[in-house]
C-alpha cells in the first residue's frame, strides 16, 4: 500500500511540477494581447508577468525533488502543500476583495484541489508504518 501512495504521489508531484513550469512560460511567453482572453482587461507592463513566470518556474525547484524522492524531501512535500494553500488564500482573496479575474478565480480553485490532493498523500505517506 505504501508503495503505491509513494509512486502516486511521485506521479502528482511531477504534474504539479509540470504545471507550474507551463504557467511559467506562458506568462512569460504569452503576448499582451491574449491577457484580455484570460480576464485582465487593459493589462500592461512586462515586469509582473515575467516575475509571474519566473516564480512559477522557480517553484517547480521544489516540486522536483519532492516528486523524484518524496520520503527523502518530506520537508518540501510539505513546503508544497504550503505554497498551494498560500496561493488558495492569495489568489481567492484577490478575486473576492480585489478585483475579479475569472482567471484568478479558477486558479485559486485549482490551487486549493493541488494542495488538498497533496495534503491527503502526505497523511497516507505519514501514516505508514516504515
Amino acid at each position: 500500500m505504501k508503495f503505491d501512495i509513494l509512486k502516486l504521489l511521485k506521479v502528482f508531484l511531477a504534474l504539479v511540477a509540470l504545471h507550474s513550469f507551463c504557467v511559467g512560460v506562458a506568462l512569460i511567453a504569452i503576448p499582451f494581447e491574449y491577457f484580455d482572453f484570460f480576464g485582465f482587461e487593459g493589462y500592461q507592463g512586462s515586469f509582473f508577468k515575467i516575475q509571474g513566470g519566473v516564480f512559477h518556474i522557480v517553484m517547480c525547484g521544489a516540486y522536483i525533488p519532492a516528486a523524484l524522492h518524496p520520503v527523502r524531501h518530506i520537508t518540501l512535500v510539505r513546503f508544497s502543500i504550503f505554497a498551494k494553500f498560500t496561493a488558495t488564500v492569495f489568489l481567492l482573496s484577490y478575486a473576492v476583495l480585489s478585483e475579479m479575474v475569472w482567471m484568478v478565480l479558477v486558479s485559486g480553485i485549482l490551487d486549493f484541489i493541488m494542495g488538498l490532493i497533496l495534503y491527503w498523500f502526505y497523511r497516507k505517506l505519514r501514516r505508514m508504518p516504515g
